[in-house]
């Protein structure tokens, strides 16, 4: 793992470190037609928490899907009860409502949460394990190779340097979301987003809580269903009006 110089000067742990006793957890999923990869996502979650946590639930946030998602979770909420939890958006809330459903669900100690659409390993949540230690608040991935198209890849790579620089985000990489948050941060403040910058103020109000902050790199897979919502157009006006917001919200009004 790079070291990154920002996380030196804010005094923060790195390295290979395993937490003392098995952590209280709670792991969700925001789900819109991921009817082909989601139950893969619930059961290899289940089958990293057995190992790693005596207090654990998988929760998934089905936020109006028009496909036979609802039935595989029924299936599996059969197989996982009580460790299971499903949430139901009769009509779609974009992707900042189901987050925001998905943390306000979380009853456990540590959140963890990654997209529905199987883009990343559940089975790497090891990886932020090791590194959530006492005092610190967050441990993001950051992707170390991003598996999209390349008209993607540009658009990802210019938001994420745009956001980063408009609010002073100190992470890598905003749009990994492959996180492990502590809930009692979570509750110090409220988040507002409906559409994907709900990951740039997430980040952005947890740095400014002076939490210990760690970064890790994860892998990142290729789409083989569906299509991502955020690179539509509609969905990209939406995401721009919203960081003008955030941005009023979250820097100018702090000064």
């Amino acid at each position: 793992m790079t070291k990154q110089p920002y996380l030196e000067n804010m005094n923060i742990h790195q390295g290979p470190h395993h937490l003392s006793n098995k952590p209280s957890i709670s792991v969700f999923f925001p789900a819109f037609n991921d009817e082909p990869t989601i139950g893969h996502l619930v059961e290899t979650a289940f089958e990293v928490l057995a190992a790693r946590a005596d207090d654990y639930e998988v929760i998934v946030v089905n936020d109006g899907s028009s496909d036979t998602t609802a039935e595989v979770l029924a299936s599996l909420a059969k197989q996982y009860s009580p460790r299971m939890k499903i949430v139901t958006h009769e009509v779609n809330r974009g992707y900042g409502g189901a987050l925001r459903s998905g943390f306000d669900t979380a009853s456990k100690e540590l959140v963890f949460y990654t997209d529905g659409d199987g883009q990343y390993d559940v089975a790497e949540l090891h990886k932020l394990l090791d590194l959530m230690m006492p005092g610190t608040g967050l441990v993001n991935g950051y992707k170390l190779e991003r598996n999209d198209p390349q008209h993607r890849i540009i658009i990802g790579s210019i938001y994420n340097a745009f956001a980063r620089t408009l609010f002073r985000i100190k992470i890598r990489d905003v749009d990994c979301d492959f996180r492990l948050v502590r809930r009692a941060l979570l509750e110090k403040f409220k988040l507002t987003s409906t559409s994907g910058t709900i990951c740039v103020e997430l980040v952005r109000k947890l740095e400014l809580s002076r939490c210990k902050v760690v970064e890790v790199g994860v892998h990142h897979y290729a789409r083989m269903h569906g299509r991502s919502q955020f690179f539509r157009l509609q969905s990209l006006l939406k995401t721009l009006g919203q960081l003008i917001r955030l941005y009023v919200q979250l820097v100018i009004l702090r000064k």
